[in-house]
């Protein structure tokens, strides 16, 4: 079988096309009978899946995949560990299963981009629900330790109260450029000029 693509991707860092090279690699496998099993790199085709955030194509994913391969692979044990956490929404323990897992040389950057993405979105989630909380929640979320947690959310322009040790969440402003459209400002000059005759 050729991997030449996701291979490609891997060294690329285009981590956001791993699940689909997979799933299409796969398909073409099996569309052509080949015996893929013992060599798939399903640790990677799990972690492609949420990298994009497709929790439910991974667990699909695992649960075709054969019972002593899942026994057998040790760092695909330790992705379905992650995928378990995404699904309960265990937010802290997604972070300590990335980081108690020793991953292989292959997957390293892999994790590591996912565990930084991981912790944006877990940042972006913060924002939207939050308009205060403790500096020990943020850390669970961030999967940080508490100094490194107050330090990132602090440079995003957050607020600490050093006594409650409570965080005042800042809202992102979100800046939107209205285009000016020449035909509509045609138009109003028109109308104006209309009114004022």
């Amino acid at each position: 079988m050729d991997f030449t693509p996701l291979t490609e991707a891997l060294a690329s860092k285009s981590y956001e096309k791993i699940a689909d090279i997979c799933d299409n690699l796969l398909l073409q496998a099996a569309a052509e009978g080949v015996a893929y099993q013992d060599q798939w790199p399903y640790a990677i085709h799990l972690l492609g899946h949420f990298y994009v955030d497709d929790i439910n194509s991974a667990r699909f994913l695992w649960k075709s995949i054969p019972s002593e391969i899942k026994e057998s692979q040790l760092e695909l044990a330790a992705a379905w560990k992650i995928v378990q956490k995404l699904w309960t929404r265990d937010y802290g323990g997604v972070h300590e299963a990335i980081r108690e897992f020793d991953w292989s040389q292959e997957v390293q950057g892999f994790v590591a981009a996912f565990s930084e993405l991981y912790t944006k979105r877990m940042f972006q989630l913060l924002l939207s629900a939050y308009s205060t909380i403790s500096i020990q929640d943020t850390a669970l979320f961030l999967g940080m330790n508490e100094d490194d947690a107050t330090n990132y959310v602090l440079q995003q322009g957050w607020d600490l109260d050093p006594a409650s040790r409570m965080l005042t969440v800042k809202k992102q402003t979100t800046v939107t450029q209205q285009k000016l459209d020449a035909s509509k400002l045609q138009r109003l000059t028109e109308y104006v000029f209309h009114l004022e005759h």
